[in-house]
């Protein structure tokens, strides 16, 4: 007999985009995108499922291929300052919430900086994963009028 599946299976509108996340320490990495970011745990682990707004963090950990990928493995990034992919993050007031994310022990790599089309900064997990916090300005005239 088939269970239910839990609501944050359950896409609102057919389908929802979550971002994978494979790290060396479950629990460090989980209470970090809880504490700093103020995700909402919804899984604790195998894999830890964290509600971020309107999308989902799922955070595992590394290991070797498995059935259906079998020749994949799954790791941390070795070097954090070697970016292949990063999650970006936007708001309406990029500077408020850098201030929150910064009292609650997120260490950013610079300040808000403003680009033109957009504000942005940047700040790392504890496995080096990249977060880019941004607020579009002019990117989003570019983005309406294509």
């Amino acid at each position: 007999m088939a269970t239910e599946a839990p609501d944050y299976f359950r896409p609102e509108h057919g389908m929802v985009l979550t971002h994978l996340l494979i790290v060396r320490d479950v629990d460090r990495s989980r209470e970090f995108y809880e504490r700093v970011l103020g995700a909402t745990v919804v899984r604790e682990r195998r894999p830890a499922i964290l509600r971020f707004h309107n999308s989902y963090i799922v955070i595992n950990d590394e290991g070797g291929p498995t059935d259906d990928k079998p020749s994949v493995r799954a790791q941390a990034p070795a070097d954090p300052d070697v970016l292949s992919g990063a999650m970006n993050v936007r708001v309406t007031d990029v500077r408020a919430v850098y201030e929150l994310w910064c009292s609650r022990g997120g260490e950013f790599l610079t300040e808000p900086k403003d680009h033109g089309v957009e504000i942005r900064c940047y700040l790392r997990d504890p496995d080096g994963y990249l977060i880019e916090l941004g607020q579009g300005t002019g990117i989003l005239a570019e983005v309406d009028a294509g």
